[in-house]
């Protein structure tokens, strides 16, 4: 019972300090709208890559061309295809922004394909929708690769079927055999290309959501410092002296304390959580349980942050100076400031360690549309860290109080 009385009464104090309450809570929101607009044009909307238009130009009627327009671009349900008739009609479409992305190809563009390579063909591409005209370059690629590898599997097999014409005595039909093999460069562009949205789940996540999950874990993340500094502040009143007279145990204040933090962390969650979700409208997906497990987690794993930084620090400086410095090269490492899968490979290393890494690569997941499974990892670090921590930091301070 005391324990919960400590706990109940840190955040009572932290629920009714509004200033402080509301900049927890305010500031996370005005940033998820600014930065969830802003950045819309540059990564993936909500619809994901569902409203893709391509302008299509080809120089002339070259079979090739027409089998990549008509077996690949038009079989795919989220690209509309918007003819022009020069490569100036497709930078006009472009620059009114009639067409997200453009492709020209080049008269004869299968002439190259003997020597097993293709002329180079032109993406028109906006700069302010980088991942549609990468879409578009990647189903073009896609394609070309696919024939050009068929064209060289073809020579090499007509090449075999030849030698073998020569030294057998049963003669081969390469009339036939090398309309069979031509055959297959026409399968090639039949082919659906599989297109990758980023995401391990069933949908594409967009600006609004991937800020509002980053801000989230970034603001979360401030109670580690708020948590401490409670502490110290009460050293350095004399309260938790006073309190140690009483008969309380000092791993009770300490516990209590743990519990107040992460009380009050959760809170500012499900706050943000559902102020997101009813009035910036964002989609945290499918499964809300899956949402709420995350951010107990986390706040579980910021509470027992909050303890080692109470535990090795002795002023509260020491603590401004951790929040302003320390927390901010934690946001920017663990992807609350850019998007993670923008970092190059080291940086994405060196980002799991972070506990707001987790947080914002499970809260992607769902709303990508994962399983449980895929969150089991994320739960184990998180609640791994948390439980590090505490122990740790009771273990540090109970040597300090005792």
């Amino acid at each position: 019972m005391k324990i919960i009385a400590i706990a109940w009464k840190d955040f009572k104090i932290r629920i009714t300090d509004r200033r402080g309450f509301l900049m927890m809570l305010i500031m996370p929101l005005v940033l998820t709208a600014i930065l969830g607009t802003a950045l819309k044009s540059v990564m993936a909307g909500d619809d994901g890559i569902q409203d893709t238009t391509i302008g299509f130009y080809a120089a002339d009627g070259d079979p090739l061309s027409k089998l990549f327009k008509d077996e690949v671009l038009k079989k795919l349900d989220f690209i509309n295809i918007k003819s022009a008739d020069s490569e100036g009609s497709l930078e006009s479409l472009l620059k009114s922004k009639k067409i997200d992305a453009g492709i020209a190809i080049p008269a004869n563009w299968s002439s190259g394909l003997n020597e097993g390579e293709l002329k180079k063909v032109k993406i028109f591409s906006d700069p302010d929708k980088k991942i549609r005209s990468q879409v578009a370059e990647s189903l073009l690629t896609s394609f070309s690769e696919r024939v050009k590898t068929t064209s060289v599997a073809s020579r090499a097999v007509m090449g075999d079927l030849a030698d073998a014409k020569q030294v057998s005595s049963n003669q081969p039909d390469l009339k036939s055999a090398a309309k069979d093999v031509r055959s297959e460069i026409m399968k090639a562009g039949e082919q659906e290309p599989k297109i990758t949205e980023g995401s391990i789940g069933k949908k594409m996540v967009g600006s609004k959501q991937y800020y509002a999950a980053a801000m989230c874990a970034m603001f979360l993340l401030y109670n580690i410092t708020i948590g401490a500094k409670s502490l110290l502040k009460e050293k350095t009143t004399e309260t938790l002296s006073r309190l140690l007279i009483s008969p309380t145990r000092g791993i009770s204040v300490l516990i209590g304390k743990f519990l107040g933090t992460w009380l009050f962390s959760f809170i500012q969650f499900t706050l943000f959580f559902l102020v997101t979700s009813l009035f910036l409208h964002v989609n945290w997906g499918g499964n809300n349980l899956q949402v709420i497990s995350i951010g107990l987690f986390y706040s579980f794993a910021v509470s027992g942050l909050s303890m080692i930084i109470a535990a090795f620090i002795s002023d509260i400086k020491t603590a401004d100076l951790i929040g302003s410095v320390g927390l901010q090269i934690m946001a920017i490492l663990g992807g609350s400031m850019l998007p993670i899968y923008a970092f190059p490979d080291a940086l994405q290393a060196i980002s799991a360690f972070t506990p707001n890494h987790w947080a914002i690569t499970g809260f992607l997941d769902v709303m990508s549309g994962t399983d449980w499974n895929g969150l089991y990892a994320g739960f184990g670090i998180l609640a791994g860290i948390g439980v590090l921590s505490l122990l740790a930091g009771t273990w540090k301070l109970g040597r300090k109080i005792g």
